[in-house]
């Protein structure tokens, strides 16, 4: 077989988002080699590397993966990649495919998922690229890429005699061009277990659930995360029951595969009508998850860290201590105080797992997380849904409490920090885009500093507002305009993004939180009590009037 060199022309709209480049589905199947310009952008991005190299390629389920892959094959073999490592059926999960890459040293890895995003002929796809430490390329590298994309005029690719079943398990090798070249189809699940019953104690989970006769429920919401929960269920001995939405499909089945109080709502009726102890969701391709106890008692992602982290000790592998912590900027500062009382570090980076994966190589931090339902560890480079499961459940066997228990007895000792999400999804970009310049003037004047806001019978003085900067602590790298933010004297706190995991439109995320101390009044509605801050967040920004946008698509 030989590589042939194909004409094509350049895209203009291939600029990777936070994690990849996201497009409605359509967009890659009905613009001659769309996909085939991105792919081979992302290979020559790395340069001559590429020659000999081992890549490892996996994705969510969604519709177009499986054509995909193929594509991807065609043009490895075209660059004379060495050796590709395929999860079979194309499925793996994020923090799988991070896994794989760092266990088999890999130059890195190649996923395909538009991740919370919905699937289908009619809604979204996405090819996202990660290093050889397994995380998600940086700025440096996207860019790149980028560059490459406006002005590639030609892909390489071997487009006959390439034929790979990707559902048979095992190695095929080819010739091309004298040279080998190997595809190897694996277990999806195999390689990320085997790290897990290195991290977990297993046995332990598994005899507290029987012993305690509690029930859990996981819902993979018909994602990529359903094999690796079918091998939990069999690996801890629960129920087939224990599994729902299990099979992946390319639509997802219809449901909006993004773990939330919206979006999950087959799994809060569940255990609201039933009577499970604990349940979880997790999204399209397996790196966010959503934490609920019993009668669908919510546990905010916020809270899921710092929970996690000041209960390390009933984790095996973090009971020795945990180095540092980190948390996106605009997540509650719950893990701070947790991170305060145990005297270690804590690290407040821009949205983008790709600035923790900076942090862990160094060895600064041990966990991590966004309050946009992503938590993780160094285990691997990704935010990992199960791995976040797997700490509860070995928290609920140290404790011996329900999972309610241990979240009021959180806030007991540390206090609560309330906070809820506003999403605007799908906003004209043009409105969004005056709004944000609107702000950015608020905070280039700082006329409202020192002013007092009133809304729903309470006041709120501004002390403080900026657009937050970061300088990367370990490469001096620095990122600007990462999210406009505003203080105020009682410690409450808004924060606007426009976010860039979208496929079409603007998302304008508005971010309220306020903390309450441990002998305050810590079980209340976040809503109530967010109600006048959020107000005073819509009259400050004027959202309304930018995006004629009534209400949010969803809060969390």
């Amino acid at each position: 077989m030989k590589p042939e060199f194909v004409v094509t022309e350049p895209y203009e709209d291939q600029k990777p988002g936070t994690s990849g480049l996201r497009k409605p589905t359509r967009r890659f199947l009905e613009n001659k080699y769309y996909t085939e310009n991105f792919i081979q952008s992302i290979l020559s991005s790395i340069g001559d590397e590429v020659v000999g190299s081992v890549l490892v390629v996996g994705g969510d389920g969604r519709y177009f993966l499986r054509e995909a892959v193929q594509k991807i094959i065609q043009i490895a073999a075209g660059n004379r990649v060495r050796k590709l490592i395929i999860g079979q059926g194309g499925i793996l999960s994020t923090p799988a495919l991070s896994a794989i890459v760092r266990s088999k040293k890999a130059l890195g890895g190649i996923l395909l998922t538009a991740s919370h995003n919905p699937g289908g002929i009619d809604a979204d796809f996405g090819i996202k690229f990660n290093c050889a430490n397994g995380g998600p390329a940086p700025s440096g590298v996207t860019d790149k890429i980028y560059e490459i994309s406006k002005s590639i005029v030609e892909f390489k690719s071997v487009n006959e005699g390439l034929e790979v079943n990707l559902d048979e398990i095992g190695t095929k090798t080819f010739e091309v061009d004298g040279t080998p070249f190997d595809v190897e189809v694996v277990d999806c699940t195999e390689e990320y277990f085997s790290l897990m019953k290195e991290l977990f104690d297993f046995e332990a989970i598994k005899t507290f659930l029987q012993v305690s006769q509690k029930e859990i429920i996981l819902d993979s919401m018909n994602g990529v995360t359903g094999p690796y929960c079918t091998r939990l269920q069999k690996e801890l001995a629960l129920s087939p029951e224990s599994v729902s939405n299990n099979i992946p499909k390319p639509d997802f089945g219809g449901l909006h595969p993004d773990p939330n109080l919206k979006w999950a709502q087959h799994l809060i009726m569940s255990m609201r009508n039933g009577d499970q102890d604990f349940g979880a969701a997790f999204d399209g391709d397996g790196d966010r998850n959503m934490v609920l106890g019993r009668n669908a008692f919510f546990v905010t992602p916020c809270d899921s860290l710092a929970v996690i982290a000041a209960n390390a000790s009933h984790i095996p592998y973090l009971k020795q201590g945990l180095s540092g912590v980190a948390r996106s900027m605009p997540t509650s500062g719950a893990v701070d105080l947790v991170a305060k009382k145990l005297g270690i570090p804590c690290y407040v980076t821009p949205t983008g797992w790709k600035f923790f994966g900076n942090l862990m190589d160094a060895g600064k931090i041990s966990i991590c997380g966004e309050e946009s339902f992503g938590t993780g560890s160094d285990h691997v480079r990704e935010k990992d849904g199960v791995w976040a499961i797997l700490c509860w459940l070995s928290i609920l066997a140290g404790r011996k409490q329900s999972v309610e228990e241990i979240l009021r007895a959180h806030w007991e000792e540390y206090g609560r920090n309330y906070f809820t999400r506003y999403d605007y999804e799908a906003c004209e970009s043009e409105g969004a885009n005056k709004m944000v310049d609107h702000l950015n003037k608020l905070i280039v004047s700082q006329e409202l500093v020192g002013k007092e806001f009133s809304a729903a019978g309470k006041t709120f003085k501004l002390v403080e507002n900026d657009n937050f900067e970061y300088t990367d602590p370990v490469d001096g790298s620095v990122s600007k305009k990462q999210g406009i933010r505003f203080h105020f004297e009682d410690g409450s706190r808004l924060v606007f993004r426009l976010s860039g995991t979208g496929s079409s439109g603007a998302t304008i995320r508005l971010y309220c939180d306020s903390y309450e101390g441990p002998t305050g009044n810590i079980s209340g509605n976040p809503q109530d009590v967010l109600k006048a801050i959020v107000e005073i967040a819509l009259n400050i920004s004027q959202l309304k009037e930018f995006t004629g946008r009534e209400e949010p698509t969803v809060i969390t």
